[in-house]
């Protein structure tokens, strides 16, 4: 049977534990390379990126996790999961590292500070209709290679559109948290990479 993991070494994991298990997905919670080893996809979950990507070199997952998105890996990843899932951050803290999965550039922080956090209209590119996004200390796509697919954009604090949410092959990543809303559009796409 297909098994969908969650990352759950920091962030909202519990949250995309319980979107993907109302889809019908078999889920279980990765805190260590045996248990990545078992999973057919992975999320990636909002939370600190900061934090994540240290924990995933404390537990020595990084060098696995990358080999498995190399093999293309089905994988979602979520705020911080975008940033860490990034070829190339701005904004980024000392020393943080990224896994590269997706050919982008993303921007720390570009929806602004904590303070800032808010419900953001978002135009889902697919089919041009609108959706409701929680940005939470929100990164965007500053810019990603041609083949990398705009699935959302969302209005910025500059007053220009941004991309927030991508696709490049199996992996695809929102700036927005899609896991705390009752909109199963961006797990649904998920999981049928990985089934």
């Amino acid at each position: 049977m297909t098994k969908v993991g969650v990352l759950a070494l920091q962030g909202d994991f519990r949250e995309h534990q319980a979107m993907l298990e109302s889809l019908g997905a078999d889920v279980v919670r990765v805190r260590k390379t045996a248990e990545l080893d078992e999973v057919d996809g992975l999320v990636i979950p909002g939370g600190e990126s900061t934090v994540i990507d240290k924990l995933l070199r404390a537990f020595d997952m990084r060098e696995p996790l990358i080999v498995r998105l190399e093999a293309k890996m089905p994988v979602l990843g979520s705020c911080a999961g975008m940033i860490l899932l990034a070829r190339d951050l701005i904004g980024a803290a000392p020393g943080q590292q990224t896994l590269g999965a997706i050919p982008m550039t993303v921007r720390r922080n570009a929806f602004g500070r904590q303070v800032d956090s808010a419900e953001v209209d978002i135009v889902w590119e697919p089919d041009g209709t609108s959706m409701s996004g929680t940005f939470i200390r929100a990164p965007w796509v500053e810019s990603h290679d041609a083949q990398v697919q705009v699935l959302a954009t969302a209005k910025g604090p500059d007053g220009q559109r941004h991309p927030v949410a991508v696709q490049h092959g199996a992996a695809i990543a929102t700036a927005f948290h899609p896991e705390i809303t009752a909109d199963a559009r961006v797990h649904s796409l998920f999981l049928r990479h990985v089934s």
